[in-house]
C-alpha cells in the first residue's frame, strides 16, 4: 500500500470547489445567496461572457465587518452557526462556509465591504486563494465582490464549460429562480452590459411572475395554498394554457430556498393531470414553509436537495392543495351560469343543490378535442405542395413573389396564409404524370385495401399475408420524410401567416432561439425580432395546416432544450419534422377506401415505412399459418 499524504490547504480548496463551484451558475448562487443573508433590500449582477471574465454582485447589505474580512475567506468560516446543533435550526441561506473559500480558489477575487457606522470600508485581493493585499478604501455600505477569470487554474474544468451564451442562460436561470423566492428585494441583472431582468422589490410574487415570465403566463394562474400548524404552503399553479413539453418553469421553495424534490414535482403534476386535457407539464410556483428541524438541507455542498422528515405528508398536503384549487376554479367555470354570479341571493339557495361530478372531467375533455383536418384534406394541400415544387424545379414559379402577392385566401387553413389557388388541373396532371415516372423502389408489395378497424387501422392483404397498418403512423412518416428531403434539398415551401405571431420567450428560450435560429430558418420558419425578449413568427412550413403556429414553435424549442447540447443539426431536424408532422391524420378518422389506397401507396415508395418518426411500428403483418395456429386448424 502506499502511503499516505496529507494535503495542503491550497490543493484540498481546489477539491472542494469542485463541489461547491461546479460552473459560474453556482458562483451567482452562492454569493446571492451570501447578499440575501445580509438583509440587502437592492442587488445587481453583472456578468461577462456567461460569467467566466467576470461576476460582480453588489449589495446594500450589513457588510462584513473589517476584522473579519480576511477571516471569510478561511475554509468554514461562517457567520451562520456555531455548533453543530445550529444546522438543526438553520433560518439562512448558507451555513457551510465554504463558498467564499472554494470561489478564492479558482478565480481572483476582489471585495470591498462597509459596515454602519464606519468611516471607510475594507477591500482585500486574492489570488487563486493567495491573499494579495488588504486595505481601507472609501465604498457605500454594503458589499461589492468581483470574480474574474474563474478557473483560470483549473484548465480542466474551464474545458468543460459549455458556451458563454449557454452559461449566462444558466445564470439568469438561478437569479430568476432567487428573484421569485424573495419578491421584497429589488434583483438587477445585466448580461454584457445589456440588462436582462429587473425585479422591484414591491413583495407581490405575481408582480415578479409577470416580469420574469411575461403578461401571459401571469394571466394564466391560479392561487392555490394549504395552512397548518406543522407545515404550510402557498403558490401558483398554471392553467393548461401556458403548460409546456419540458418542467423548466417550475420552481419550489423550501423556507427560501430554491430546491429540486421529485416528490413534490410528482404531487403537482398528478393533481393537474386530474383537470388537464394535454399531455404536457405545468408552470408552477411553489412555496413551503417548515419547521427547520423537519427538514434536512445538509445533504449536498449545493444545498439544492432537501430530505423531509415526513415525505408523504409532503406529497399529501401540496396534491391535496394544488387539486382544491383546479377543482374550484373548474367548478366556477362550468357550473355557475353567468347570469347566476351577478345575484349572490340566487347563488346561494342554487349552489346546495349542487353536487360535484368528478366523472364530469371527463366529459370536458371529450369535448375540448380539437377537430384534425381529414385525410383527404391533406391530401389536397399535399398535391398543391408538389405542384408547387415542381414548378419551382422547372424554373416556372418565384415562391416569395407569388405565394406573397397572391390576393385569394385558403380559408381552411386556421392561419389564413396567402396562397396560389389559380394553378391549373393541367399542371397538376403534368406533376402527376411526372411523380409516375420517377424510378422508386417499393419497399413493400401492392396491397388489396380490406376495410378499416377501430378508424385507427387499415386492414389489407397480399397472396396469404394479413397487413395492419397505423394510419396516424403511417401518414406522419410520409410528412416526416418529405419536411426531411425538403429540408436537405433546401427548397421548402413556406405559408406566410396573414397576421404574424408575436411569442414573448423567456431568457433561457431567447437564448436557444439565438443558438438554432439558422436551423429554424432552414427549416422553413421566418423569425423575425421584434424587441426585448419578443419575437415574430411571420412564415412556417407550408403542410403544417392547421396546426397553432405559436404552440408548434414553442415545443419545437422545448425539445430541441431537452436534446442538451453538442446534438448535431440533422438531429435537431428530425425533431422539429417529428413535431410538425402532427398535422397527419389521427386515429378516429374515417378514411374512404380511395384515400386509404393512396396513403399506403404512398408508404410504399418512402425510405422507411416501418417506423414512424418516434420508433414505433407502422406495419405489422400475419402470416395464414400464424392465424390458422390461432384458430387452431392447424397443430
Amino acid at each position: 500500500m502506499k502511503r499516505i499524504n496529507l494535503l495542503d490547504e491550497h490543493t484540498s480548496n481546489k477539491i472542494a470547489a469542485g463541489e461547491v463551484v461546479e460552473r459560474p451558475s453556482s458562483v451567482v448562487k452562492e454569493l446571492v445567496e451570501n447578499s440575501i443573508d445580509a438583509e440587502a433590500k437592492n442587488i445587481t449582477i453583472e456578468i461577462e461572457d456567461g460569467g467566466i471574465v467576470l461576476i460582480r454582485i453588489i449589495d446594500d447589505g450589513i457588510g462584513i465587518h473589517k476584522d473579519d474580512v480576511r477571516k471569510a475567506f478561511l475554509p468554514h468560516a461562517t457567520s451562520k452557526i456555531k455548533s453543530v446543533e445550529d444546522i438543526y435550526s438553520i433560518n439562512s441561506l448558507g451555513f457551510r462556509g465554504e463558498a467564499l473559500a472554494s470561489i478564492a480558489a479558482v478565480s481572483k477575487v476582489l471585495l470591498k465591504t462597509k459596515i454602519e457606522g464606519e468611516e471607510f470600508g475594507t477591500v482585500i485581493s486574492i489570488d487563486g486563494g493567495e491573499i494579495q493585499y488588504t486595505s481601507e478604501v472609501g465604498t457605500n455600505k454594503g458589499t461589492v465582490i468581483e470574480v474574474r477569470d474563474l478557473f483560470y487554474n483549473v484548465p480542466a474544468r474551464l474545458k468543460f464549460l459549455k458556451s458563454s451564451s449557454r452559461e449566462g442562460s444558466l445564470i439568469n436561470d438561478i437569479v430568476n429562480r432567487i428573484a421569485l423566492s424573495h419578491p421584497d428585494i429589488s434583483f438587477k441583472l445585466y448580461n454584457n452590459g445589456k440588462k436582462v431582468l429587473h425585479t422591484y422589490g414591491t413583495g407581490d410574487l405575481k408582480d415578479v411572475i409577470r416580469t420574469i415570465y411575461g403578461k401571459k403566463i401571469s394571466e394564466e394562474l391560479i392561487y392555490f395554498e394549504a395552512m397548518g400548524d406543522d407545515i404550510s404552503l402557498y403558490g401558483y399553479i398554471g392553467k393548461e394554457e401556458i403548460a409546456r413539453g419540458s418542467r423548466n418553469n417550475q420552481s419550489i421553495f423550501v423556507n427560501g430556498r430554491y430546491i429540486k424534490n421529485k416528490t413534490i414535482v410528482a404531487a403537482v403534476e398528478n393533481a393537474f393531470k386530474s383537470f388537464a386535457t394535454v399531455n404536457k407539464f405545468p408552470f408552477f410556483v411553489l412555496f413551503i414553509d417548515v419547521y427547520p428541524e423537519f427538514v434536512d438541507v445538509n445533504i449536498h455542498p449545493t444545498k439544492a436537495e432537501i430530505k423531509f422528515k415526513e415525505e408523504r405528508g409532503v406529497f399529501k398536503k401540496v396534491f391535496d392543495a394544488v387539486h382544491k384549487s383546479l377543482k374550484d376554479d373548474v367548478f366556477n367555470d362550468f357550473f355557475i351560469p353567468e347570469d347566476e354570479k351577478i345575484k349572490p341571493e340566487i347563488e346561494e339557495e342554487k349552489v346546495e343543490k349542487i353536487s360535484f361530478d368528478i366523472d364530469f372531467m371527463e366529459k370536458i375533455k371529450e369535448t375540448t378535442s380539437s377537430n384534425p383536418l381529414s385525410y383527404n384534406d391533406i391530401k389536397k394541400e399535399e398535391d398543391l405542395y408538389e405542384s408547387l415544387k415542381t414548378l419551382k424545379e422547372e424554373g416556372k414559379l418565384n415562391l416569395k413573389t407569388n405565394i406573397n402577392n397572391s390576393k385569394t385566401f385558403n380559408q381552411d387553413i386556421i392561419t389564413e396564409s396567402a396562397i396560389i389557388k389559380d394553378i391549373t388541373n393541367e399542371v397538376i396532371k403534368e406533376n402527376n404524370d411526372y411523380k409516375t415516372a420517377e424510378n422508386r423502389t417499393p419497399k413493400f408489395p401492392a396491397l388489396r385495401v380490406i376495410g378499416q378497424f377501430n378508424k385507427t387501422y387499415i386492414l389489407a392483404e397480399y397472396e396469404e399475408v394479413l397487413y395492419m397498418i397505423d394510419q396516424h403512423a403511417a401518414h406522419e412518416k410520409i410528412l416526416f420524410e418529405k419536411y426531411l428531403k425538403s429540408i436537405e434539398e433546401g427548397d421548402i415551401i413556406v405559408q406566410k401567416l396573414l397576421v404574424p405571431a408575436l411569442i414573448d420567450l423567456t431568457t433561457d428560450d431567447y437564448i436557444y432561439y439565438e443558438e438554432n435560429a439558422k436551423v429554424f430558418a432552414k427549416a422553413g420558419f421566418t423569425v423575425e425580432n421584434f424587441g426585448g425578449n419578443t419575437i415574430a413568427l411571420k412564415e412556417v412550413p407550408y403542410f403544417v395546416g392547421k396546426l397553432d403556429p405559436r404552440n408548434l414553435f414553442i415545443n419545437i424549442l422545448d425539445n430541441i432544450k431537452a436534446l442538451g447540447s453538442g446534438k448535431t443539426t440533422e438531429v435537431k431536424y428530425n425533431k422539429i419534422a417529428t413535431m410538425a408532422c402532427k398535422a397527419a391524420v389521427k386515429a378516429n378518422d374515417s378514411l374512404t377506401t380511395i384515400e386509404m389506397e393512396k396513403l399506403i401507396d404512398d408508404l410504399r415508395y418512402i425510405d422507411d415505412p416501418f417506423h414512424c418518426p418516434h420508433g414505433r411500428p407502422v406495419i405489422i403483418k400475419f402470416t395464414n399459418y400464424e392465424l390458422e395456429k390461432k384458430f387452431r386448424r392447424i397443430v
